[in-house]
């Protein structure tokens, strides 16, 4: 007979295994009151219970993601055959770890996969959304800035794109048909190239007068994104460090496309009422160009609404992530996404009914925490 614990011992023992991102987190919260007048708003969620609970529940995943060798128990893809479908606490005999979320169809440790899963989690949601951002950001400037035909053509653009069901736009560009053709690559040839172009525009509206420092940073910039570009567009990285599964570009295209309209709007109404503001009018007067102008007097008086925004929106494309792992359109059905073990620990219910709250809790869990987050900062900077 197949040894089980009990459920004290179950959960015992799963905050044991995460003794490293307890720590990490203590510490994180430690820094954070020694440094906090340099952390500007960030310092100031200390005085936020609201916001400082939800960046302690983002902090827990983001340190399950950095140590998920370590707090796993087994590895997300190894099979148990003989321990095929067993309920939560079970103990693997020749080992004697116990599984304590149960296993899959395949004999998989859930309690591992749902570790391993938030990696997946905190790699694309909240790097494509900061691509969707420097995206929004790069054409929402301008547009709100200069109005005129260029804002015409941009807001037309993405009405277009924001008109369209999100969730059936994601449903056609990540299905099988779309991914064996050349469009991810080219979605995502586009896309990328817009983070060197906003650091190559920041570095020339900041050092234009001082071509000693602009021109370095100008080479720096261009052989780093020259060499990130290749790894993630094209899977070509000469070192071997950069590379992304197809799959994966794929969503990450996916969630940037649907993404960066909203962003956009975002921006371009906040630069339409910042750029009335007396301190623009004064740049103005300076003679600054417009890109100075966007980028050191406009943008950094909107961060306050985009910081929030990133927050929520990085919530949202969790929830997608989910949705389309889900109904099997994510990654590989082996990967240890959330959204796919909820689809495939859902007919294991009659098993054991909590089976498939684990990675349910989680993926709720985070994305609870990113909006307490956003409604920490909100409160914040709403007092400044």
């Amino acid at each position: 007979m197949m040894e089980t614990l009990n459920l004290w011992e179950m959960w015992a023992g799963v905050a044991l295994r995460f003794w490293p991102v307890w720590l990490s987190m203590a510490g994180s919260y430690l820094l954070m009151r020694s440094k906090r007048k340099q952390l500007g708003v960030f310092g100031h969620l200390l005085d936020s219970r609201v916001g400082i609970t939800g960046l302690l529940i983002v902090f827990f995943w983001f340190y399950s993601a950095v140590f998920a060798d370590l707090v796993a128990t087994f590895d997300p893809l190894e099979q148990f055959y003989r321990y095929r479908r067993k309920p939560p606490g079970i103990i693997e005999a020749e080992s004697m770890i116990p599984m304590f979320f149960g296993t899959d169809n395949l004999g998989r440790d859930l309690f591992s996969r749902m570790v391993h899963g938030s990696r997946f989690v905190l790699l694309i949601a909240p790097s494509a959304t900061l691509v969707a951002f420097i995206v929004g950001i790069t054409l929402g400037l301008p547009a709100g800035y200069k109005g005129g035909r260029t804002d015409s053509i941009l807001s037309f653009i993405a009405n277009m794109i924001l008109s369209f069901p999100v969730i059936v736009l994601f449903y056609l560009l990540v299905t099988p048909g779309i991914r064996e053709t050349i469009l991810p690559n080219v979605m995502a040839s586009v896309f990328f190239i817009f983070p060197i172009i906003f650091a190559l525009t920041v570095v020339r509206s900041r050092y234009s007068e001082r071509p000693g420092l602009m021109y370095p940073w100008i080479v720096i910039i261009l052989i780093l994104g020259a060499w990130l570009y290749s790894g993630v567009v094209f899977n070509a990285d000469p070192l071997g460090w950069i590379s992304m599964d197809p799959n994966e570009l794929n969503i990450f295209a996916a969630v940037v496309f649907a993404s960066s309209p909203g962003v956009f709007r975002i921006v371009r109404g906040l630069t339409m009422d910042i750029k009335t503001r007396d301190y623009v009018a004064a740049a103005q007067t300076r003679g600054e160009t417009q890109w100075y102008i966007m980028l050191w007097e406009i943008l950094p008086n909107a961060r306050g609404p985009l910081i929030v925004d990133a927050c929520l929106r990085i919530g949202y494309t969790t929830i997608l992530l989910g949705t389309l792992g889900f109904f099997g359109l994510g990654l590989a059905p082996e990967s240890p996404d959330w959204g796919s073990m909820i689809n495939q620990t859902r007919g294991l219910i009659r098993l054991a009914p909590t089976i498939v709250l684990p990675q349910t809790i989680a993926l709720a869990s985070f994305v609870l925490g990113l909006n307490l987050l956003a409604d920490g900062l909100r409160e914040e900077s709403l007092k400044d």
